[in-house]
């Protein structure tokens, strides 16, 4: 686990290698059209990329393979304890493609549905290794400054919708990412991450001191404690 922030998280290998790998070759393979298509008139002034269209059959594929993958990852749930899950989506940058600074909308209404999710975490999960492209930076700005991001294949950074964030441009090969945003069962990104802190803090407890009868004590009243804590503020 890496923490640049108490509210950005990066979260290393949701996908496999060989998993990775595969999602390459459908996207190398994949047509894609311009990225404005998802944008809101805002981040439409802002925006040059490309996108696979939402609902292709690449897209649907490589999206229930990343939401599989996600269901099983304890450090997500953990973090961003999901009530909603928008569909993933796709995006390449190269010859110089960038996305200006901007913030995500609120509201996302779900392709082909009438259901809506109120965007709490916008997620990027990175199909290509850093040292396959030249710029191409997730720069997250928050309380601390701006926070940088480029990952390896297959991790991903989970970061507040809320944030102001841009694309710096890739001046060299192509930079490929999923893309998506989710509704928390906790609103707040303070309660949010207070849970967060005290899950992990759990979890070390039986870690780092197995056997331990006292810890083992502590762990449970701690878990009691993160348990009313989440039924106190949780939104179903």
């Amino acid at each position: 686990l890496t923490r640049h922030t108490p509210m950005i998280i990066t979260i290393p290998d949701v996908l496999t290698p060989e998993q990775v790998a595969y999602g390459r070759k459908i996207l190398d393979e994949a047509e894609w059209v311009d990225g404005r298509v998802t944008a809101g008139h805002q981040s439409a002034q802002a925006k040059d990329n490309m996108q696979l269209p939402e609902g292709s059959p690449a897209a649907r594929e490589l999206g229930e393979m990343i939401l599989k993958a996600l269901g099983r990852n304890p450090l997500f749930l953990s973090a961003a304890l999901p009530l909603h899950i928008f569909p993933p989506l796709f995006n390449r940058y190269s010859g110089g493609q960038s996305f200006g600074t901007h913030v995500d909308n609120a509201i996302r209404t779900v392709p082909g549905t009438a259901h809506r999710i109120r965007t709490d975490l916008s997620c990027t999960l990175f199909f290509v290794n850093p040292d396959e492209y030249d710029g191409g930076e997730l720069c997250i700005e928050d309380t601390y400054g701006i926070q940088k991001v480029k990952l390896p294949a297959g991790s991903m950074v989970l970061y507040p919708s809320t944030s102001l964030h841009y694309v710096t441009p890739v001046t060299r090969g192509a930079r490929v990412c999923s893309f998506f945003w989710l509704q928390s069962m906790i609103r707040d990104d303070s309660r949010r991450s207070i849970l967060f802190d005290l899950d992990l803090a759990i979890q070390r407890l039986g870690r780092d001191l197995p056997g331990n009868q006292a810890a083992g004590e502590t762990a449970i009243q701690l878990t009691g404690v993160y348990h009313n804590l989440l039924r106190q503020w949780a939104e179903m």
